[in-house]
């Protein structure tokens, strides 16, 4: 595994598959002292609920410390000082700094003058830590991380990458059902209008808010064009029977998702959401394990 962790290519089947192994031994909350000794960084641009939650209690849980910094306290990377000088200053501090950033550039430029591991726990570009999570629910659910369909409705999005990215890694499909306008950039990731092409034979069926945090001046626009990707009872039973529900959260209810469908046998959203806990202490586990070698 490398150093920092920027993006789920950043690791290899193997690795990936070894990283959620350990996860699933965290769930028992065992503190350790895996951590002890060693004091991080969180700097935080954008709000956060389960990224922040899950990282404090984790690294709690590991015996380490932290410190929490938001935009307020130094403002947004390369606005009151260069990102060079600010990466090499916390470097200093910190034994390893997470970072949730508007800009993946920005974040790449950090993590190029850091002389500690950097983690990617949210960028434009990718939400890497939700998608380690989100296998780990995938493998509770269905015993397995390969052969099977994944429809991604909406916007083209972090999230959506991070999953496509996976997907390619694992050996799982991937299709993402939204406006054309709004398709990932990237590679050769199977896209489509045809809501009812991407939910045939679909084992997982995925949504997420269809306006990202720095996106919300074309609130209006996309509601719009993307009303027809919602995720309901009717576009559920397009899927696999028993398909299972996931959405990251925040989830603006009866917008992308309906009451119905999150709420349903088949949501495991919440579930997602316990997983960020294992997830990022499998994490934190396989990173430290490499940087104290």
């Amino acid at each position: 595994m490398q150093k920092s962790f920027l993006s789920i290519a950043n690791l290899s089947k193997d690795e990936l598959l070894e990283l959620l192994e350990v996860a699933s031994t965290q769930r028992l909350r065992v503190v350790s002292k895996m951590l002890r000794d060693q004091h991080l960084a969180l700097y935080f641009e954008k709000p956060s609920l389960r990224t922040k939650a899950s990282f404090e209690t984790g690294i709690g849980e590991l015996g380490g410390s932290f410190s929490y910094f938001s935009a307020v306290d130094t403002g947004k990377l390369g606005e009151r000082e260069s990102v060079e000088d600010l990466a090499k200053t916390m470097s200093e501090y910190f034994s390893a700094i997470i970072v949730r950033v508007y800009s993946h550039t920005a974040l790449e430029k950090f993590t190029a003058a850091a002389s500690v591991p950097v983690v990617n726990a949210l960028s434009d570009r990718e939400h890497p830590c939700q998608v380690l999570a989100d296998l780990l629910t995938i493998r509770d659910k269905l015993g397995k991380l390969e052969g099977f369909k994944l429809a991604f409705l909406g916007d083209g999005n972090n999230v959506a990458l991070s999953l496509a990215l996976a997907a390619e890694i694992l050996g799982f499909e991937f299709i993402l059902a939204g406006p054309k306008d709004y398709y990932l950039k990237y590679g050769q990731i199977k896209q489509t209008e045809d809501i009812d092409a991407a939910l045939q034979n679909a084992d997982v069926v995925y949504t997420d808010t269809w306006t990202s945090m720095g996106d919300e001046e074309e609130e209006m626009r996309r509601k719009k064009l993307f009303l027809p990707f919602q995720l309901n009872t009717e576009t559920l039973r397009k899927a696999k029977e028993g398909a299972i529900v996931m959405h990251c959260l925040p989830a603006h209810r009866e917008k992308e998702i309906t009451n119905k469908v999150i709420d349903s046998k088949q949501s495991v959203v919440f579930q997602q959401a316990a997983n960020r806990l294992p997830a990022q202490k499998a994490l934190l586990i396989k990173l430290f394990s490499k940087a104290t070698v």
